[in-house]
């Protein structure tokens, strides 16, 4: 079995700095399961790694495609398995991190998405009744023929209610049920799992500062300068945190005050729905921050857990 090793938690919790760090350490490189991180021209908005910050190490999926292109599980596990064999055959570890756990669990449990043919005309009745009666009314849709995915996505994640009415709609299967056969697969990997968390009061902060920072280095120029290149509401890249509330205001439906304020309050929600996520995961090792005091004590306690797993020979 090959080495993986996965590092995780909520937004703005500080996974790229310790990444980077662990990979030195392991003779690893860094594949990011971002989805935003992906796009190019979206370097503000993503909070994405500099190459500064990169210090030398090779990452993967950061700047790969286009902001007016779709991006989605399936395409996102296909780039992931190319990096991690380029990673396998220079004899060193990949390392994927982000805060997508929907995307790490397609890869470490090697999950199967079954490709049907889109059925575009019920496709654009969801979304136009989307668009009509709002996303809430949506997700109940969802709710009536399969509470569990209700329960699993937020109404707000448009496209993966309209994934999972679709996969109904073709199959007959609940998506839930889908989902659940999936995750009884058993990972190809050798792996750790990681999950960096803070205290919450500290995590909204820093989700909080973060958000100021966005705006005082240009976040509204960023999306006028994205309009420009012909990316419009709707597509993939412009429904990300940050994005979609800047598009409201440049659009003349809400004030700037209030589009700052609905990216912390998202950007906070967005946080506990990975936490909760993650906690449902199995064999996550918790780092906890709180306990775990400085950066040296977290990558001395992630290099004892890949000791004990055989990934690493010696701490």
């Amino acid at each position: 079995m090959k080495d993986l090793i996965i590092l995780t938690g909520p937004t703005a919790v500080g996974k790229t700095a310790l990444s980077i760090n662990l990979a030195k350490a392991v003779n690893g490189e860094i594949i990011s399961a971002d989805s935003m991180q992906v796009y190019k021209h979206m370097d503000i908005g993503t909070a994405k790694v500099t190459k500064e910050e990169m210090d030398g190490v090779k990452h993967y999926l950061i700047d790969a495609i286009e902001p007016t292109e779709d991006f989605h599980v399936v395409r996102f596990k296909e780039m992931v398995e190319e990096a991690m064999a380029e990673i396998y055959r220079k004899g060193k570890i990949p390392i994927i991190c982000g805060g997508t756990g929907f995307y790490i669990q397609a890869i470490l449990y090697d999950i199967q998405f079954a490709e049907q043919e889109i059925d575009y005309t019920y496709r654009h009745e969801l979304e136009d009744f989307a668009e009509e009666k709002g996303n809430e009314a949506l997700h109940d849709k969802l709710k009536k023929i399969d509470p569990e995915s209700a329960e699993a996505i937020p109404a707000a994640n448009r496209k993966r209610v309209v994934r999972a009415l679709e996969y109904f709609h073709q199959t007959g299967e609940k998506f839930s049920v889908h989902n659940a056969r999936e995750k009884e697969r058993k990972s190809p990997y050798n792996f750790a799992y990681f999950v960096l968390n803070d205290d919450r009061k500290l995590l909204y902060n820093r989700i909080d500062k973060r958000v100021d920072i966005m705006m005082s280095t240009g976040l509204v120029d960023e999306v006028k300068a994205l309009l420009e290149m012909g990316c419009k509401p709707g597509m993939t890249s412009m429904d990300g945190i940050g994005y979609k509330e800047m598009l409201t205001y440049l659009s003349g439906e809400s004030s700037l005050e209030d589009a700052v304020g609905l990216i912390k309050k998202n950007s906070r929600n967005y946080a506990k729905r990975q936490l909760t996520w993650f906690r449902r995961e199995d064999e996550v090792v918790w780092l906890d921050k709180t306990i775990l005091k400085s950066d040296e004590d977290i990558l001395d306690s992630i290099l004892k857990t890949l000791k004990e797993k055989g990934i690493i020979k010696s701490v």
